[in-house]
């Protein structure tokens, strides 16, 4: 497995592969691998000839006051993980690399950016979308994998690549969840043993809004707001609870078939996701 820092560098060996006619699948990354980031790889392994990982805790997309000073930062463990599934190379780079210029340049998806984390964490996925994008003129892969369990960023990402016609698939991989339900997350760390027991009743209370509307309950808002009083009971502060459509995070409505519950709380300190699609 190759660990590569150096933007140069990195070129040089992808164009290598590409000229050998190597299908390439990237799995970008901030690190603090788990189980779920595992997945990406794996799907990754079965669908390409050479798999690029990149592990780089992006500045732009923390807000005033949020992790990005302490969020956790694994390398040596990160790496000894990838390598044990056969990734061919690592991209690492630092800060300086990735932003070594004026830095003036931002994109931003507007409309599916705004609502839902996009309203409470301001820039958050301008910074996701802007790192991205360089980080597909970098390595230029065939594929790259996310995780659904960021539903709305997995949606910002699909809308950029096809706005900016950028010949890349974006493959989907469904949430990888601990045995109680918690959808795995690398903020998961910053939990007590009694708060992640506690998040467990968030697979339940999107578990139990799906049952009811394919049970045929129409009332999406009554549904959104039953769940939200529970939350609160429990100890969680809700910071939303809603049934969208899959396509584009509209709010959802009867004649709507492919939906999405969306959900984000604040337990503790931490802000916690997750979500569940409905095909009706």
């Amino acid at each position: 497995m190759k660990c590569i820092r150096s933007i140069i560098e990195v070129r040089e060996q992808l164009n290598s592969w590409r000229n050998a006619g190597d299908v390439i699948a990237f799995v970008p990354t901030m690190g603090n691998l788990h189980k779920g980031h595992m997945q990406l790889v794996e799907d990754a392994k079965k669908q390409a000839d050479r798999v690029v990982v990149s592990i780089f805790v992006n500045p732009t997309q923390f807000g005033v006051g949020e992790d990005f000073s302490t969020y956790p930062r694994t390398e040596k463990q990160d790496k000894e993980k990838l390598e044990s599934l056969g990734v061919d190379l690592v991209f690492m780079p630092s800060v300086a690399e990735m932003y070594a210029t004026s830095n003036i340049t931002t994109i931003s998806v507007s409309d599916i950016s705004e609502g839902y984390c996009g309203a409470k964490r301001v820039g958050h996925f301008d910074g996701v979308a802007t790192v991205v994008s360089k980080l597909f003129n970098i390595v230029q892969p065939h594929k790259a994998f996310f995780g659904e369990k960021d539903f709305q960023q997995l949606a910002v990402i699909r809308a950029m690549v096809l706005d900016l016609n950028l010949p890349i698939e974006i493959v989907p991989v469904a949430i990888v969840r601990e045995s109680s339900g918690l959808a795995m997350s690398s903020r998961n760390g910053y939990l007590s043993s009694e708060q992640k027991e506690l998040a467990a009743q968030l697979y339940v209370s999107l578990s139990v809004a799906k049952e009811k509307i394919l049970l045929g309950q129409a009332d999406y808002s009554e549904i959104e707001q039953q769940a939200c009083s529970k939350l609160t009971k429990s100890g969680f502060e809700p910071d939303y609870f809603s049934i969208c459509r899959q396509l584009d995070l509209k709010k959802a409505g009867k004649a709507d078939k492919n939906l999405v519950i969306l959900l984000a709380v604040i337990l503790g300190k931490t802000r916690l996701i997750d979500n569940l699609q409905i095909n009706l």
